[in-house]
């Protein structure tokens, strides 16, 4: 069952521990529920490479493909049919301090942000002035909206606590639940069976840590986390009198994500065990798996008074998903017996799948642009995203009679007590150098979602493009350098359940990681 499971994989940004009063991100990621919930809806177009030049900031400009992902009124910018493609090179990179060490990682991945055809009836002569629907266009294709690509470690001397206190609060806290219908769950199996954990003061069903952390433990951290959320769109919109532009897109994405996380313990320098089984080290292993489908509905209209201003809005729905998650946790140990190894290799592997449905927040974008016909055009966008009112839908039971409705009910709670609405700023310009090259620029703000003032939440994006246009051939190139941090906590510890009385409770390491990713992609275009 969910309830059971124990240390899972951190999501793309700071976060809330599901099981820890601090306000910090736990490893417990994609599957933890709360850091799962603003993984789904921190949503970024990574379209095309003009919109990513300028800054994804086409809520009021249209004319491009990742319009159909932001505002679908843009489809009424089109005059001709086109088709395009992005390739992408991503480069991240993770600099941790963790315990008085800092580690560096970098992950270099190779995508398609998008591909998508576009079809427009725009009349022509006569039959132009005639109409009062200038252009109307159908688009169809796959926008990119989020990458969870990147890879993170680290490691330090920890004298306060340790990670197999999870286990030893797990295996405590579920033999007393009434509805469990093993002895211990699945993760204080794992530490009883690995090693980790051990009777104590020889009570049967009571369990403390084997491992003798006050004298120092070596701690080691690495994960890798792969995947995306791609957004497969179908849009109509249309041109009424060259001054109101309506669209609407059916958005259907798609989540992808796996991760692979290790934590490992061993003895520090100097520290001597004096019990009979002397502990050496385990290893924790857990991969996760979330995949899954939506739904969601985009609306947008753009307005220009006249040749040179535009102004935009648009509706996104939430998406609604069904997901589903499976995690395969492992542990091995290794003890001794004064300097006989007596077990390097106990282990015991376990699946778990959960499927579920969750309810992304609604956003509204505002937009204005200038354009200066024969120069180019300044736009900005505001966006507003109520993360305040994403939450889960879990089944009704388990299928053995137990509900799950309490457990909706309080994850749900610690996402209201943890998000806030936010606000996100975008801005961009594009210029032209010749008839047929054009510059761009641009810089994005993604407001703090946290309600703890202290926890830096924010990200920012510089972006910069250069194009080339024909009659009928395009092709641009786009950069984008993105920052954030993040706090990343390796495990919790419910002290409630611990046997291994610690006075006072001991704060868990923090690690503070700064990320950093470079992003560079190429459209290649046709009009027909």
């Amino acid at each position: 069952m969910r309830y059971t499971k124990l240390v899972l994989i951190p999501t793309l940004s700071i976060g809330a521990a599901a099981a820890s009063a601090q306000i910090t991100e736990n490893i417990q990621g994609m599957n933890s529920g709360v850091q799962q919930a603003y993984a789904l809806s921190n949503l970024t177009v990574q379209g095309t490479a003009r919109s990513m030049g300028f800054g994804n900031a086409l809520g009021s400009i249209g004319g491009d493909f990742s319009s159909l992902s932001v505002n679908p009124a843009g489809l009424g910018v089109y005059r001709s049919s086109e088709l395009t493609f992005t390739p992408t090179l991503r480069m991240n990179s993770a600099s941790s301090q963790y315990l008085g060490e800092v580690k560096e990682d970098n992950n270099t991945r190779f995508n398609f942000n998008n591909v998508g055809i576009v079809f427009t009836n725009a009349p022509k002569g006569k039959r132009y002035e005639k109409r009062k629907w200038k252009a109307v266009s159908f688009a169809i294709g796959n926008n990119r909206v989020a990458d969870f690509n990147r890879n993170y470690s680290f490691a330090g001397n920890n004298s306060a606590n340790s990670a197999s206190q999870t286990f030893e609060a797990d295996a405590n806290k579920f033999y007393e639940d009434p509805y469990s219908t093993d002895p211990i769950s699945v993760p204080g199996y794992l530490g009883y069976q690995g090693y980790v954990i051990n009777n104590y003061n020889n009570q049967k069903y009571e369990f403390a840590s084997s491992v003798p952390f006050s004298g120092g433990v070596r701690q080691e951290v690495t994960v890798k986390e792969r995947g995306r959320i791609n957004e497969f769109a179908m849009s109509l919109g249309g041109n009424y009198k060259e001054q109101l532009m309506l669209g609407a897109t059916l958005g259907l994405p798609t989540v992808r994500y796996t991760a692979d996380y290790t934590i490992t313990e061993s003895l520090a320098p100097g520290n001597v065990a004096a019990n009979p089984d002397t502990f050496i080290s385990f290893k924790y292993n857990q991969y996760t798996n979330v995949k899954g489908n939506g739904v969601n509905l985009k609306i947008g209209a753009i307005f220009k008074p006249n040749d040179n201003i535009r102004v935009g809005a648009a509706f996104h729905s939430p998406s609604v998903y069904a997901l589903t998650e499976t995690y395969t946790p492992s542990i091995s140990s290794a003890v001794a017996n004064k300097t006989i190894i007596l077990n390097t290799s106990n282990q015991r592997t376990v699946t778990d799948q959960f499927s579920y449905s969750f309810v992304t927040p609604w956003r509204g974008i505002l937009s204005g642009s200038y354009v200066m016909k024969g120069i180019g055009f300044v736009t900005l966008d505001y966006e507003y995203v109520g993360y305040g009112s994403m939450g889960y839908i879990y089944p009704t039971s388990d299928g053995l009679g137990n509900s799950y409705a309490q457990q909706e009910y309080d994850m749900n709670q610690k996402i209201t007590s943890t998000y806030q609405n936010t606000s996100n700023v975008r801005v961009g310009a594009e210029g032209l150098l010749s008839k047929f090259i054009m510059a761009r620029v641009g810089f994005g703000y993604y407001g703090n979602p946290y309600k703890v003032s202290t926890i830096n939440g924010q990200r920012m994006d510089f972006n910069a493009g250069i194009g080339f246009r024909d009659k009928d051939f395009f092709i641009d190139l786009a950069f984008v350098h993105s920052i954030y941090q993040a706090q990343l906590q390796p495990y919790a510890i419910d002290y409630n359940y611990i046997k291994t009385n610690i006075e006072p409770v001991a704060a868990i390491p923090v690690a503070k990681t700064d990320f950093s990713m470079n992003n560079i992609a190429m459209t290649i275009g046709f009009k027909f």
